[in-house]
């Protein structure tokens, strides 16, 4: 009985992590959950978005510039 118990709970050990792996780099996943959750956060062709991290970029290199000199 003792070794079986231990050959069942050194699959699950095993089986676990391995499936855990596979069913987070399927592609349906990525494109399902990453990719959609990324274009909900930061939607495309938002000018006024894009002008302003445009903007913001401009104001931190301009106050690293200043820094270093």
């Amino acid at each position: 009985m003792g070794v079986k118990i231990e050959m069942f709970r050194m699959m699950l050990y095993l089986s676990f992590p391995v499936a855990m792996f596979w069913v987070s780099n399927q592609a349906e996943y990525f494109e399902e959950y990453v990719v959609k959750r990324k274009r909900e956060i930061f939607p495309p062709n938002e000018a006024q978005h894009r002008k302003e991290l445009e903007d913001f970029k401009e104001r931190m290199r301009v106050r690293r510039e200043q820094r270093i000199l």
